[in-house]
């Protein structure tokens, strides 16, 4: 499991090696909140920022794979709820994850960051990743991270993305709170812990070779040459 993290990062280095005409790069800023045994199920709870970069390998107009890096804090406080329960263990904790997956993402239309302006399509993307974990101890966890979003072109090899994620974790103690509750308020889901992440996010192309490019040149490109 300590090897995760190098493994993600072999793979984004080779796909920013293999093909820089079909790459997408990014930035993204948001919020994020965690969801576990202080906070069984309200979402964006607490919120606080997060940011990050990530570079996208585009196969096709519909599939690509993306790297992400992403920082995000975290905290939450059993006085914000007002349940006896969480009034009398006054649990609380703040901290920051750092996170690095890999993702596939499917768009519902076919799209491209060098399409015609305002072009856009929703998306959905899952992988595996990694994240630092320094709340209550420092750790290395594997994460699944899963979200949705909708792209949009809104200038030349320029896009914008607007994104909300989870990232289910196999870690039950972002809180110190491990096992500390009955099974009735485990947190949604599962007990383990979760963070989320809500953002935008913008892409360019610094390469703009797309056109004549075979992979980009097939039924789903009538869409780009309206």
């Amino acid at each position: 499991m300590k090897r995760l993290p190098w493994i993600l990062l072999l793979i984004s280095f080779s796909f920013s090696a293999a093909g820089q005409r079909n790459a997408d790069y990014g930035i993204c800023a948001g919020v994020s909140s965690y969801i576990g045994d202080i906070n069984p199920g309200r979402l964006l709870y607490s919120p606080l920022p997060a940011g990050g970069v990530f570079y996208r390998y585009n196969f096709h107009p519909r599939h690509s794979l993306r790297a992400d890096i992403l920082v995000a804090g975290i905290r939450a406080n059993d006085l914000d709820f007002n349940n006896s329960f969480q009034q009398t263990r006054a649990a609380s904790f703040s901290g920051i994850t750092g996170e690095l997956a890999v993702q596939f993402e499917f768009n519902f239309l076919p799209y491209s960051t060098a399409g015609k302006l305002w072009d856009w399509s929703p998306y959905f993307a899952a992988g595996v990743g990694a994240a630092v974990v320094n709340s209550s101890v420092l750790t290395i966890e594997p994460v699944i991270p899963f979200s949705g979003g909708v792209k949009v072109n809104i200038y030349k090899n320029m896009g914008l993305e607007v994104e909300y994620g989870f990232r289910k974790t196999f870690y039950d103690n972002f809180d110190g709170l491990k096992d500390m509750v009955e099974p009735s308020d485990y947190a949604w889901l599962h007990n383990n812990d979760w963070y989320s992440f809500l953002g935008v996010g913008l892409t360019w192309k610094i390469y703009n070779k797309l056109a004549g490019c075979p992979a980009y040149d097939d039924e789903d490109g009538k869409r780009r040459r309206r």
